[in-house]
């Protein structure tokens, strides 16, 4: 959806109700469904997801996956115009109990709604710095919205673009974490080619994870905290924190080691999560390749 398209749709909404957006933002959701070339990628998502199932069924699961999408839209909507957002959270003390002056990773996903969990973390973090990683698109429509509402709200955004991004903003993210902060990074989805990477094994297959946030817990000492943010109704949504994981530092060897186990942890606890929430999956290219 284009900026243009998404602005006017707001408008029209603050003249006939949220209902209009609800109604409208469906309605091009299943136009994408039935025309988008990415349709056909969620569709092979979900037969490695239920391969017990026939093809009817997992084009069943791709249209709720498009039709879930819309309520990101729709909660942003409802949020920007005075109703906040309402959570519970499930291991939030595991946040708390590092004290103030200690940092953390915050490794989330195309699962669930990222986009309110940093929202709602600032809400109740605000003694501590909350600094997101994002990539960059080459054209960006909602998504540059999505950012412009996040600066708006207070936290600080480091753009990553395809084409690389400075040492400085590597530097930064370690500077917040040093100084008792929190980062945010994406941790299954690759911006670049040439992008660091681990080869973890999901749903059957191999799957490619991005390798820096394993490389700041190692520098920094922070731990990695795997965090979900899932809509349980009208914009409303649970907060979910796994145990943190601590990478050692260690000889080169043991660092590898170290870094490949966490990265497999990491795409089990997202596994585990997905068989749970398979319809708030928003990965909407390959993610899972080979496949064994």
């Amino acid at each position: 959806m284009k900026n243009i398209w998404y602005t006017l749709l707001e408008t029209f909404t603050r003249v006939f109700g949220s209902w209009f957006f609800a109604l409208v933002s469906r309605i091009i959701s299943a136009g994408y469904f039935l025309f988008s070339k990415n349709s056909k990628e969620s569709h092979r998502f979900y037969s490695l997801l239920y391969p017990q199932k026939n093809g009817l069924y997992h084009k069943y699961c791709t249209f709720r996956q498009y039709q879930n999408f819309t309520t990101i839209h729709y909660d942003r909507f409802l949020t920007a115009y005075g109703r906040n957002a309402t959570f519970h959270s499930q291991g939030w003390d595991k946040l708390d109990s590092l004290g103030q002056d200690k940092g953390a990773i915050l490794l989330m996903s195309h699962l669930g709604n990222w986009e309110m969990a940093a929202h709602l973390l600032k809400q109740q973090k605000m003694q501590k710095k909350l600094l997101l990683y994002m990539g960059v698109k080459e054209k960006e429509g909602v998504e540059g919205l999505q950012k412009t509402h996040l600066r708006d709200s207070g936290v600080s955004i480091i753009g990553v673009e395809k084409d690389g991004g400075s040492p400085f903003d590597a530097v930064e993210g370690i500077r917040v974490l040093q100084d008792g902060g929190l980062i945010s990074m994406t941790g299954d989805i690759l911006w670049r080619r040439d992008q660091r990477h681990r080869a973890v094994d999901f749903l059957g297959g191999t799957a490619y994870v991005p390798e820096a946030p394993y490389i700041f817990a190692l520098v920094s000492g922070a731990p990695i905290f795997c965090f979900f943010s899932f809509r349980t109704g009208k914009n409303s949504y649970q907060f979910s924190f796994a145990d943190p994981i601590y990478i050692e530092r260690a000889n080169r060897k043991d660092r590898d080691t170290n870094i490949q186990a966490a990265a497999q942890q990491y795409a089990d606890l997202l596994a585990q999560q997905l068989v749970k929430h398979p319809f708030e999956w928003y990965h909407f290219e390959r993610f899972v390749n080979a496949v064994h």
